[in-house]
């Protein structure tokens, strides 16, 4: 097994570029987002011997005094398929597994959007948890894909944004960026958890440049509701979202969907891959479903298995029922400086 570094390595881009199962996750620009915002190591591992590579498993390394030090493939993504399969997959994870003790892991985390193809490794695989994800297929006419959405819950909401005025702005720019974090530090505050670091989203910006696009709905000129969306190939990822819930029943996170659609059609794109949803979010899960997506099982692997207390940001560990309490209580600034302090920790 062979080590290399992802962000570096000149093979790299077109190694990911040739791999049918790789996404937006797998590339230098995210893998740069990552280590510039947390310092996590970008490290890629693979059996190929020659100048070209044929395979490989990209993780991040991740050392912290709260959580302990680990190999995540990926943190911050909802899934990373290994681009690696059968033997060379089962190599390199025999590999990792034997060296996790002496270099003092945790544990090794995969988060595969399918174990097919994975031969005898699949059988050393411990599922640690379990998501619902979701898929729009774009192939087909937007009229059609129109037609998909829920009457109630999509079309109508869309109709309303229209008649609402509401205003569509979509780019990476300065003014755009502070709408959309002005939406999220709300929409976190309703949710009584503390939001992404504003350093995340910038680097997301600078790093993926026009693979990146920032959607957001206005009333006249106050923003309502903004989504992030990414590109990679023939695939739109839906990544974040956010809205002001005084102007929820304006139809504005509705639009912002509607309108990322019909610019990826535009783009010729063939799948809106619209991410993971915790099972216990049945409202996102429904959501999604309304805009015509297919729901699947997205399962993460650890070794060894997954202990019953670990720190999450959702879990009671670390952030109690009264410390999510006290933080909806803090000044804008202090809450955006708990979450600085603490998804570096959570990756």
């Amino acid at each position: 097994m062979q080590e290399l570094n992802p962000v570096t390595d000149r093979r790299w881009p077109e190694f990911v570029s040739r791999q049918s199962d790789a996404s937006i996750f797998h590339t230098q620009e995210w893998l740069k987002a990552i280590s510039k915002t947390y310092g996590y190591e970008p490290v890629a591992f693979t059996t190929s011997c020659g100048e070209e590579l044929d395979n490989a498993l990209v993780f991040c390394r991740i050392s912290s005094w709260l959580t302990g030090r680990r190999l995540v493939s990926l943190p911050f993504s909802d899934h990373c398929q290994p681009l690696a399969s059968g033997s060379d997959l089962a190599e390199i994870l025999r590999d990792l597994k034997s060296q996790r003790r002496s270099k003092q892991q945790k544990y090794i985390e995969l988060r595969p959007v399918s174990i097919n193809g994975f031969g005898d490794a699949e059988s050393d695989l411990v599922k640690s948890e379990s998501f619902s994800f979701q898929r729009i297929d774009l192939r087909p006419e937007a009229k059609a894909i129109y037609s998909g959405f829920h009457e109630s819950c999509i079309r109508r909401k869309i109709k309303r944004a229209e008649r609402e005025s509401l205003v569509y702005e979509s780019g990476r720019s300065e003014e755009l960026l502070k709408k959309f974090r002005h939406l999220l530090l709300l929409t976190r505050r309703r949710h009584k958890l503390p939001p992404q670091p504003a350093a995340w989203f910038q680097n997301i910006v600078d790093c993926l440049g026009d693979m990146v696009t920032i959607h957001v709905a206005s009333k006249d000129t106050i923003p309502v509701a903004s989504i992030i969306t990414l590109s990679y190939k023939k695939t739109l990822v839906y990544k974040y979202g956010c809205s002001d819930g005084q102007f929820s029943n304006m139809g504005g996170t509705a639009l912002l969907f509607w309108r990322a659609i019909q610019q990826a059609k535009v783009a010729g794109m063939e799948q809106f891959d619209l991410g993971r949803s915790d099972h216990d979010e049945p409202g996102l899960i429904a959501f999604k479903e309304h805009l015509g997506a297919t729901s699947s099982e997205l399962n993460y692997y650890r070794d060894p298995a997954r202990p019953i207390k670990e720190v999450s940001v959702k879990s009671s560990t670390s952030v109690s029922s009264l410390a999510r309490e006290a933080l909806i209580r803090l000044p804008d600034s202090l809450l955006a400086g708990v979450g600085q302090l603490l998804y570096r920790h959570i990756g």
